[in-house]
């Protein structure tokens, strides 16, 4: 499964690059950072709650999606922010 997912994740941000790139979007250096952090953090909330429901543990799930999950689709929400509102650059 994580194959698949690594798979999935790569081919997304190659295609947000050639979609950049094509709509003459510059990307700064933070938010190249604060976008893969956020998709780490969504990775990690992923591993976890599936073992612990693996583990039949009735409580972990919840409060990993709690405690890493929120905090990543916050960075990822601020990234898609400060990404839309570049100034428009002029080719």
């Amino acid at each position: 499964m994580w194959f698949w997912i690594a798979l999935i994740v790569g081919a997304g941000i190659i295609w947000m690059a050639w979609q950049f790139n094509k709509k003459n979007i510059q990307i700064r250096w933070y938010e190249w950072v604060l976008g893969v952090l956020g998709i780490l953090l969504i990775l990690l909330t992923i591993r976890d709650v599936m073992d612990a429901q693996a583990e039949q543990v009735t409580k972990a799930p919840g409060m990993m999606l709690l405690v890493t999950g929120l905090p990543a689709l916050v960075i990822l929400a601020l990234t898609w922010q400060l990404i839309v509102r570049h100034p428009k650059v002029k080719a």
